[in-house]
């Protein structure tokens, strides 16, 4: 499955990673980066080996590995490790240099992934050029660096802009649909399906949260509902029945461009469903 969530846990904090790791995310993010005081960055790092080789390649979430950026003396020894078995993908945060994500891609293994992190203009400015790179999966928006890079406040209109570029450029770049950015908030759960439905409005596949509350209302907003996939279901048995052409499902023309999100629908919807 595609991952619809991914959830933070700092990399100096070992016994949470299994709790994370069980906590119903579809990705988890080891953080070496900002969840990580400086005077513990390379305890961080030796705990995040450690776990990764103890736990080896095992169904789950995917595992990723947020590393610290090049201009720090950890990169280096943070490219160190993330080769490991278990390591789906890298995030690279603050990403605004293509040549960064070429010098981190020759770490890794020829099955292994990069997710730039846009937390800045300039990284926002070339977004098309870094989802374009090799084995960059898809972008994800770091909202709140964002706006303390571009001098704006607030994850809400001032940001459409932003939002809508990355989600073209992912497009563009034919890479998968970007992860938004987190919701702050932790004990507001309508302000979270409300983030959650703006990002898929928006054209996000995905959404960064950093507490295990958040994932569940993540995973079901992502999610197409059970409205979407009976609607889904109609337009499939409608083509299979009369093939494609000037069918109506609904009172509504059939067209190839609706077929083809009526299956990308089915092949979203849950188990169950």
């Amino acid at each position: 499955m595609t991952p619809r969530s991914y959830l933070f846990v700092p990399g100096d904090r070992p016994e949470r990673f299994d709790k994370a790791a069980a906590a119903g995310a579809h990705a988890i993010i080891l953080d070496l980066e900002d969840a990580v005081a400086p005077d513990r960055k390379d305890a961080a790092r030796e705990s995040v080996a450690a776990w990764l080789d103890a736990r080896g390649a095992v169904a789950g979430p995917q595992i990723l590995v947020r590393i610290n950026t090049e201009d720090t003396a950890w990169f280096a020894r943070d490219c160190a490790i993330v080769g490991n078995a278990a390591v789906h993908a890298v995030m690279m945060p603050k990403s605004q240099d293509t040549d960064v994500l070429k010098a981190l891609a020759s770490h890794l293994r020829a099955d292994q992934l990069i997710v730039p992190l846009i937390e800045t203009v300039k990284g926002w400015d070339i977004a098309r050029a870094l989802a374009s790179q090799a084995k960059v999966q898809r972008l994800a928006f770091g909202s709140v660096d964002f706006n303390a890079d571009a001098g704006t406040s607030g994850d809400g209109d001032a940001l459409d802009l932003v939002r809508s570029q990355l989600v073209m450029a992912s497009r563009l770049a034919d890479v998968l649909p970007p992860v938004d950015g987190v919701s702050l908030a932790l004990d507001d759960l309508d302000g979270l399906t409300a983030d959650v439905r703006r990002a898929r409005r928006f054209g996000f596949g995905a959404k960064l949260c950093v507490h295990p509350k958040q994932v569940a209302g993540i995973n079901a907003g992502f999610a197409p509902s059970a409205e979407e996939v009976a609607w889904a279901r109609r337009v499939h048995e409608a083509v299979a029945a009369q093939g494609l052409g000037a069918i109506a499902v609904d009172g509504k023309l059939v067209d190839r461009p609706v077929y083809v999100l009526a299956q990308t629908i089915l092949a979203n919807a849950p188990a169950g469903f």
